[in-house]
């Protein structure tokens, strides 16, 4: 029979599948939070790392445990120093498996690619290294940085608890990886006095596989994990910095293109690459942040004292 009229339930299932179509489409006018709300991600694989906790130095770090909302979770947080000073305080997220925390902590390593961040620590800062879920022996899946934005949340409520610690001078940093999840937490708190974010991506996307073991086909789940999306959403000062000469510069130049957020600072630092900007470039946040007392941050930076180190 030909048909020459659209039935009734032609029209429903018109309709429904425009609803299932406008359900990936996102709404990125509003802050990530608000996009975040009520959203649960869809892992395809079920990723843990199974790789025990390093015991540290005993004089640099202890072994801790804060609770997120997957459970408990380890990380490496520097001793009291028992002598009743509140100090300034930073969350460090390393590159790679940002969710694994391991000695790469402490171990001595060559200055052009010492992702140790040591500089804050031997400047007296309190540093503390979170692992996230699904790393180390953790509970839950790794979420390739979706509740991991939970996760270094719930790590500095507990860093702000220490009686050692200055709650209103925590700062957030982290390199690769571990810079584009400190960008998307920035995106979604102004917890953190200031935020360093190294070499971070604008979209996940290009991670590969062993770090999206979401589904990567739906919009939406990648849409939520993607910082240059949602630069808008940042309230609180961040820094961005890549190495000009090897690195994810075309991810820093395109959100310092479409960035209109003047609290966000980008910097291609010349003669640097992805790993050779860190030491240099974290011994003089360090000494900022130690400088920085008032009842808002100022730390700011110029494009040459972050290029003096690596000129000829």
């Amino acid at each position: 029979m030909r048909c020459t009229r659209k039935s009734p339930y032609f029209l429903i299932l018109l309709l429904c599948l425009a609803l299932v179509g406008c359900s990936h489409k996102l709404d990125t006018s509003v802050s990530l939070t608000q996009a975040r709300a009520g959203f649960t991600t869809h892992l395809v694989r079920q990723v843990q790392a199974g790789q025990p906790v390093a015991e540290p130095p005993i004089d640099l770090f202890n072994i801790v445990h804060y609770t997120s909302p997957a459970g408990n979770l380890a990380a490496y947080l520097t001793p009291s120093p028992n002598d009743g000073q509140k100090r300034p305080a930073i969350l460090w997220i390393t590159g790679g498996d940002c969710n694994t925390i391991d000695d790469g902590a402490w171990q001595s390593a060559d200055p052009d690619n010492d992702q140790s961040a040591r500089a804050f620590r031997e400047a007296g800062i309190v540093m503390m290294f979170p692992s996230l879920r699904g790393g180390n022996t953790n509970p839950g899946y790794k979420e390739g940085f979706f509740g991991e934005v939970d996760d270094v949340l719930a790590a500095a409520d507990y860093l702000a608890k220490q009686d050692y610690v200055d709650p209103n001078r925590i700062y957030l940093g982290g390199h690769s990886t571990g810079g584009t999840l400190a960008l998307l937490v920035a995106e979604s708190s102004s917890r953190f006095r200031a935020v360093f974010a190294f070499g971070p991506v604008e979209d996940v996307a290009g991670y590969g596989r062993a770090y999206l073991p979401f589904d990567v086909s739906d919009s939406k789940e990648l849409d939520l994990r993607a910082p240059g999306l949602w630069l808008h959403s940042i309230h609180n000062p961040v820094f961005v910095f890549e190495g000009a000469k090897q690195g994810n510069m075309d991810s820093l130049t395109t959100m310092s293109h479409t960035s209109t957020n003047p609290l966000i600072h980008f910097f291609p630092v010349r003669g640097a690459t992805h790993f050779s900007i860190l030491a240099p470039t974290t011994h003089l946040i360090a000494d900022k942040i130690l400088r920085d007392e008032g009842p808002t941050t100022n730390i700011s930076f110029t494009q040459d004292e972050l290029n003096k180190p690596f000129m000829p």
